[in-house]
């Protein structure tokens, strides 16, 4: 499965993917109307991309999206779910219906640790929130997020981006030289 850097002309893919996972337990709890009226929502999306944005879109060999995830740096007075610090990027993580449950979502996340760490100046932290009973969280877990708070009935969870030099000496994401 292909994947690739994100860029302006996905805004509309990654608004479907946002939405994807904030119904990420199929009930379809939010509408698209309904999420381009949050103002908490839009955070994760307003002017794609800006300065210190980063993500991957993973495709088909068709070229048809399967999924996407990505991290922006909101600000302390507009903070996204997953808000840990000033300077520590959010991410965003969504694999679209009829492509769950095939490793999709952990070569995206793999993908995005591994541009976290290859950014100019690189990215020692990613965060993000989780609720309560979704399955994503064994993925976050197995990567080495680990949980540094609760926001009602979410976790926020904490990543130490590995640094290059450490996945050259054999480390995966979220291990420890």
């Amino acid at each position: 499965m292909p994947i690739r850097p994100a860029a302006a002309h996905d805004t509309d893919l990654l608004r479907q993917v946002l939405l994807e996972a904030y119904n990420w337990d199929g009930d379809r709890r939010f509408t698209a109307e309904q999420l381009a009226a949050d103002p908490h929502a839009t955070r994760y999306l307003e002017g794609w991309p800006q300065d210190g944005d980063f993500g991957v879109v993973a495709e088909t060999g068709a070229g048809e999206p399967v999924g996407a995830a990505w991290a922006r740096c909101l600000p302390e007075d507009r903070p996204g779910y997953g808000y840990v610090a000033p300077g520590v990027p959010e991410l965003t993580l969504g694999v679209l219906p009829g492509h769950r449950g095939r490793g999709h979502g952990r070569a995206l996340m793999r993908a995005l640790i591994q541009a976290a760490s290859g950014r100019p100046v690189p990215v020692p932290r990613l965060s993000l929130s989780v609720e309560g009973g979704n399955p994503a969280v064994r993925l976050y877990t197995s990567l080495g997020f680990v949980p540094v708070g609760r926001n009602g009935g979410s976790d926020t969870m904490v990543l130490d981006v590995p640094s290059r030099m450490s996945r050259a000496a054999g480390g995966r994401p979220g291990s420890r030289p």
